[in-house]
């Protein structure tokens, strides 16, 4: 009788924070994630300010003797994070370990359906969406990749039915989130909502907050999310597949 591949283990990277509400908002996601999959051993380590660090988890999984791991990034675009600093992190985890770096959240139309639901949060209605110019606004990459992404996914949200889709960045690009929002208005948008493209609370997120201050409406960051966590789920089942032969087929 052929032998069930064992299930990987999932480990999140988020970035860190100083602000409580960074890891408070990680965690609640992971939470998230493992009730939509009960069974699945989910962990979680930061790159910085918080703990357990990610060295810290692998080194852990690898003395229980775990074999298999998924480090999935909790990241939004493919930028510097995503392909320097955690490939440099991996690198050094324990030799036993098999680990396959799952990609990036975005683009997914999941999260285009998690930025609409924090809109209807917020105050919004689907029959707002013909006069309503959106800021979709991100905390910023020096990478052009990243900025592209962002670019095509406005593109992408502003053929749904909103008046118009503007970008914003909270750093390292413009225009800033005052900016897009000014520009919305000059465009004879009836109102202007920003949402923020972002995972959790922060100084980057306050500052795009501090931006909406003449916009009509300000969204929550996409958080805990439930498309948030199964888009977290579908990345994990690529890669696993991809690391063991695991499926949520062959579970």
């Amino acid at each position: 009788m052929r032998r069930k591949p064992v299930r990987p283990v999932l480990v999140v990277i988020a970035h860190g924070s100083r602000d409580p509400r960074h890891a408070a908002t990680v965690h609640a996601l992971v939470e998230r994630v493992r009730s939509l999959r009960p069974g699945l051993r989910v962990e979680t380590g930061f790159l910085d300010f918080n703990i357990p660090s990610v060295q810290g988890v692998l080194e852990s999984l690898a003395a229980e003797g775990v074999r298999d791991v998924v480090a999935l990034p909790l990241l939004l675009t493919r930028a510097f994070h995503a392909k320097a600093d955690i490939p440099a992190v991996l690198r050094e985890a324990p030799p036993r370990l098999r680990i396959r770096q799952a990609e990036v959240l975005g683009p997914s139309p999941l999260l285009l359906s998690a930025l609409e639901r924090r809109l209807y949060e917020a105050g919004l209605s689907p029959a707002d969406r013909s006069s309503t110019g959106v800021v979709l606004a991100s905390a910023g990459s020096s990478d052009p990749e990243a900025i592209a992404v962002i670019a095509d996914l406005a593109r992408q949200w502003r053929r749904t039915g909103w008046r118009a889709v503007r970008c914003a960045f909270a750093s390292a690009a413009l225009p800033r989130t005052e900016d897009a929002v000014r520009e919305l208005r000059e465009l004879g948008c009836a109102r202007v909502a920003v949402a923020p493209y972002v995972l959790a609370p922060g100084f980057l997120p306050d500052r795009i907050a501090r931006g909406a201050a003449a916009a009509d409406v300000l969204a929550d960051v996409l958080g805990p999310a439930p498309e948030v966590a199964r888009v977290l789920l579908e990345r994990y089942e690529d890669a696993s597949e991809k690391l063991t032969g695991w499926s949520s087929m062959s579970a």
